[in-house]
Order: structure tokens, then C-alpha cells, then sequence
């Protein structure tokens, strides 16, 4: 499948502003990216967190660069057919690198059906 870059841009948008505020409101030192390609040794990765979890921040934690969400934007088309399995796609992934931000991981993401 094929998309723009600013389309790609406005769902991963619209699909963090469709999780509940409560959840996004706690969200602090932490950046959403786009990139278009995952990482060489991962190269069907939809998304990655990469920082410190606030389950495991102490009270050392602090003038730290941001942590980091990223959603890839090819592998992403890659596996979808429409437009609509994007958006379901980019939901499920968004949530999913969130969640790692709060210390949930995968094999309780995959319970919950966000894996």
C-alpha cells in the first residue's frame, strides 16, 4: 500500500488523540516520531519505545533527553491492503509503544490484544 507521508503523519496524530486523555495526560519527558524505514536488523519493526520505562525511573531520574516513540512508516504500509487497515494498524502500534512508556510488556500487551 501507498500513503503519503502527511497522511501517515495525521493518522499516527489521530491515533494518539484517540486514547483516553486520563492515559495521555500522564505521559511526560517523551516524544512521538515518524520515521519512514525500521532499524537494519529489524526492518519489519512497526514501532519502538526507547527509554526508561516510569516503572523503573528512581528518583535519579532527571535532565534526561527525552524518551522516544517511533512508529516506521513502510513496514507499516507494507502489511496493509487499505487505508482502514492502516489506521487499525497505527492504533494498535501507538498504544502499544505507550504502554512500554508505563512499564507493560509485550506478553501482557499480546493479553490485552495490543501485539
Amino acid at each position: 500500500m501507498e500513503m503519503s507521508q502527511d497522511r501517515f503523519a495525521e493518522l499516527v496524530e489521530q491515533a494518539f488523540d484517540a486514547l483516553p486523555e486520563d492515559l495521555t495526560g500522564l505521559l511526560e519527558n517523551v516524544v512521538l516520531l515518524i520515521e519512514d524505514d525500521a532499524p537494519d536488523d529489524d526492518p519489519t519493526l512497526l514501532g519502538l519505545y526507547d527509554g526508561v520505562p516510569v516503572t523503573e525511573r528512581t528518583s535519579a531520574y532527571g535532565g534526561v533527553l527525552p524518551d522516544r516513540i517511533t512508529i516506521y512508516r513502510n513496514p507499516t504500509l507494507a502489511i496493509c491492503d487499505v487505508e482502514d487497515d492502516v489506521v487499525e494498524e497505527v492504533g494498535i502500534t501507538v498504544a502499544h509503544e505507550i504502554a512500554h512508556y508505563f512499564g507493560i510488556d509485550d506478553d501482557r500487551l499480546h493479553e490485552l490484544g495490543y501485539a
